[in-house]
């Protein structure tokens, strides 16, 4: 190039640089997507039966007054969603409630909210009446909003809900936005960078090309249109994903290279935290906006409301973005990375600025939160360490951990940097309590103090103080203290029941059936750990299920830790700390040292209903019991604690491990008192002593005291 600037214009020099200038235009071509003309202005035509907008880019259908989602053209795609469906089985809204089966949110009333040459925003409404709707849709009022923007290819959706004091009682168990699309064309899914596949279709699964598996999620492709996914087993649990991920997801046309996407900005109107699970995009080309889901929770997460109490939320805006690209070998990449760069334009813009709602604050209407984690683990030579990587939740006032369980307001995470700040910004005004939890200790932070966002406010809190739960110096753990189970033993899948999209190690316990090599492995009695010999990545078991001894006859599985204790002290406390991952329909039972008492030490009584390992989840909901026991329990020398899982109705009674640590009594002063740094304000857990059974006494069967954690009490 330099030798054109000088003025050589040699033939050979001038091809050279054509040609360069060639791969430059085709590399272009190749990986952006088309741009469309951004000039067109937004036009709206209403008519008695439908609603369209349009803006040059994208042709949205509406229809009117119901508030289905009937129709969008992009590109040579006359309609992405599935024409052969009913309109009320396209694009819809829908609630999963005990007081009506499936709500599809089918609105009354239509209303231009905004319309210039800019942005055209619409609102379709219901009025709930207990005359005429009663046990027939859910007591709520309902106003589901669409917008779409100059030179957006895509539209905004979202929902403003509301529930009068005098509504009856009612369950919304999940609440989400539902998209069919074109089976004919829609046949590649995306989740993630590592998470995409061609996907079975809908005829796929039907019993003439497939067989059922344990239920009817499941199945396994025998005669699918497509061959490469002859063998394969495919179900909707399997593309489930964590709230903290679940931003983009959606499908890709190879015959037109367009691409359609749900983009969630933000997070702040669904439930159970950063790491409640929900599903995604499944066969039959669909995708889901899930906004709250009972999925990996069950009934221990809360989603009742109550006559006499009022409730009202804004759920969304979530986007759906279409995109194009040319006709290339690698036109999936260009459309995935657009839509990822589409997602961060998103998340930046966000609050967005162009609702017309009231009920959706602006970024000048919000606050913001402030301050730094530390830990102080008791009985260690650390000190203080910063919370590194914690994850910290503004949620509504409740007991520590109980944003896991809270399934109607509005929560706001974030995650500590490497020395403990966080920063929670775009809070909506409200009254929230903070939480916390620490990768690599147990428990649940909470600040015993109630912080209420008004409109501007910008609130640091300084530094706070974690004490997690600790009676003891550690004398063996097994795991990581992480709310999963992910670093114990996962087996191999049977070879003949393979999802090929969960292969990969991080998303190996997706695979179907895992739940059944434990009785492939231990055919003939249960697992027996040894501390200072086994590892627990290889030699734990990742979900503890009951045993299949013959003809799907299923026992209650009782598990051995193994360890040696050279000094006891008979009149001291020990304390067990068993944290699990997940339960469904499970009992854990404690016994120390004698496998055949007839009481346990120790039980959990039935817990949990979050179904995880069936659905092919690593975790669920998180339970933390300190079991306390007197030395007397314990001889010099060899010692094993029993862990029996009781329950074996079916085959998914089950409980996942956490991590699990035996503790040595109080020895000294209690390193937890003392603190130098008198600048500093300390919040110090206070535990109460409590054990969860279903309306026992306080002390069933003679059972030890157990510890939960409660609520924060601050010291200074």
């Amino acid at each position: 190039m330099e030798d054109v600037a000088k003025g050589n214009r040699s033939p050979a020099l001038w091809l050279k640089v054509i040609t360069m200038l060639l791969l430059v235009l085709c590399v272009c071509c190749a990986e952006i997507p088309h741009r469309e003309n951004k000039h067109r202005q937004v036009r709206l035509q209403v008519t008695d039966n439908h609603v369209i907008i349009r803006n040059g880019i994208v042709e949205v259908t509406i229809e009117n007054p119901s508030g289905y989602l009937t129709g969008i053209r992009y590109k040579k795609v006359n309609n992405i969603l599935e024409g052969r469906h009913r309109s009320d089985n396209r694009g819809y809204w829908d609630i999963i409630s005990d007081h009506c089966p499936m709500d599809r949110l089918v609105t009354k009333n239509f209303k231009v909210i905004t319309r210039t040459d800019e942005i055209v925003e619409l609102s379709f409404t219901k009025k709930w009446n207990s005359t005429t709707d009663y046990h027939k849709t859910v007591p709520l009022n309902i106003d589901k909003r669409f917008i779409v923007r100059r030179g957006v290819p895509g539209l905004y959706m979202y929902g403003i809900f509301e529930r009068e004091e005098d509504f009856p009682d009612a369950s919304m168990d999940h609440i989400r936005i539902a998209f069919k699309l074109r089976e004919d064309r829609f046949r590649f899914m995306a989740l993630s960078d590592s998470r995409q596949r061609i996907m079975p279709s809908t005829d796929d699964r039907s019993s003439s090309r497939a067989r059922t598996l344990a239920f009817k999620e499941a199945v396994v492709l025998t005669n699918p249109s497509d061959p490469q996914l002859k063998g394969e087993v495919d179900d909707k649990y399997q593309y489930s994903t964590e709230n903290k991920d679940n931003k983009l997801h959606g499908w890709i046309s190879d015959d037109d290279a367009v691409g359609f996407w749900i983009i969630t900005p933000s997070s702040e109107f669904r439930a159970g935290g950063p790491h409640k699970q929900g599903l995604t995009s499944h066969p039959g080309a669909t995708s889901l906006c899930m906004l709250v889901t009972a999925h990996y929770a069950g009934k221990d997460f809360d989603t009742t409301y109550k006559k006499g109490e009022h409730w009202k939320k804004v759920f969304g805006p979530a986007f759906i973005y279409l995109n194009s690209a040319s006709s290339s070998n690698d036109h999936r990449k260009t459309l995935w990375m657009d839509a990822k760069r589409q997602l961060n334009e998103e998340i930046e813009s966000w609050p967005y600025n162009f609702t017309r709602s009231q009920d959706f604050p602006h970024a000048e209407q919000r606050g913001e939160v402030s301050g730094q984690l530390l830990v102080r683990d008791r009985y260690t030579d650390k000190g203080l360490v910063p919370a590194q990587s914690a994850f910290v939740v503004l949620a509504a006032p409740g007991d520590a951990g109980s944003w896991q369980r809270d399934g109607k307001g509005y929560q706001f995470w974030t995650q500590a940097d490497t020395n403990g700040h966080f920063d929670i910004k775009n809070v909506r005004p409200g009254e929230y309590n903070l939480y916390a939890w620490v990768h690599g200790f147990i428990g649940d932070y909470k600040l015993d103090l109630n912080i209420t966002i008004q409109p501007g406010n910008k609130i640091s809190l300084g530094t706070l103080i974690y004490d997690p739960p600790r009676n003891g110096p550690t004398l063996w753990e097994i795991g990581i203290p992480d709310r999963t189970a992910s670093e114990f033993f996962i087996p191999e899948p049977d070879p003949m029941l393979v999802n090929s999209l969960c292969l990969d190690e991080a998303d190996k316990y997706r695979q179907y059936g895992l739940w059944d090599r434990y009785s492939d492995i231990y055919s003939h009695s249960d697992l027996v750990y040894t501390i200072g010999t086994s590892n627990y990545s290889q030699d734990w078991f990742f979900a503890h299920v009951p045993r299949n001894v013959r003809n799907n006859t299923l026992r209650p599985t009782t598990w051995q830790i193994k360890y040696n204790l050279q000094e006891i002290t008979k009149t001291g406390t020990y304390t067990l700390q068993l944290a699990l991952a997940s339960a469904s329909f499970a009992e854990v039972q404690v016994r120390f040292n004698d496998p055949d008492a007839v009481r346990p030490h120790f039980t959990t009584r039935r817990i949990g209903y979050d179904n995880a390992v069936a659905r092919h989840g690593i975790h669920g909901i998180f339970r933390l019991y300190s079991i306390e026991v007197t030395g007397n329990r314990f001889e010099k020398g060899e010692n094993t604690i029993f862990l029996t899982q009781s329950r074996s109705k079916g085959a998914f009674n089950a409980v996942m491990y956490d991590y699990i640590r035996l503790e040595g009594p109080v020895t000294g002063k209690d390193q937890g008192n003392t603190f130098g740094d008198k600048d500093v304000e300390v919040y110090k857990i206070s535990r109460a002593y409590i054990v969860r059974s279903n309306n026992a006494p306080p002390i069933a069967w003679g059972l030890p005291r157990v510890r939960l954690l409660s609520t924060m009490r601050k010291r200074g």
